[in-house]
């Protein structure tokens, strides 16, 4: 089985021993994206929705340095500090992900990396 890392400076670098994204077997995984500005290295404050665009911007930056896009997603999981941003997340996720919309499971988590409240991560068939 061969694997391709992905790289984008389109979308924040790895900070750890990670990939944004590896390519294998026609698909493509990604790491979970967290709200941060890829030009600006920052979390934007406000509503829970503009930290989502960011991460769906990150994930289709990744999509399209992979010859891809989101329309080509089968499964997302996203992660939230609270639950109670489901609604939130999910108005803006739709604007993304066109129909079939992808499979999706959604938690409610502990804590995330660097105190962000919002992590998604996407499996696309290529």
């Amino acid at each position: 089985m061969s694997k391709k890392a992905i790289h984008t400076d389109k979308a924040p670098a790895a900070v750890g021993p990670y990939s944004q994204a590896v390519m294998t077997g026609g698909l493509l995984f990604t790491s979970g994206q967290l709200p941060i500005d890829a030009a600006t290295g920052k979390m934007p404050e406000g509503p829970i929705a503009e930290r989502a665009h960011v991460v769906f911007k990150n994930l289709a930056a990744i999509a399209e340095e992979a010859g891809t896009t989101l329309a080509s997603v089968v499964k997302t999981t996203v992660f939230l500090a609270d639950i109670a941003d489901f609604q939130a997340v999910n108005a803006v996720y739709a604007e993304y992900f066109p129909e079939p919309f992808p499979a999706r499971s959604a938690f409610q988590v502990a804590a995330l990396p660097l105190g962000a409240d919002i992590e998604v991560e996407a499996i696309f068939a290529l």
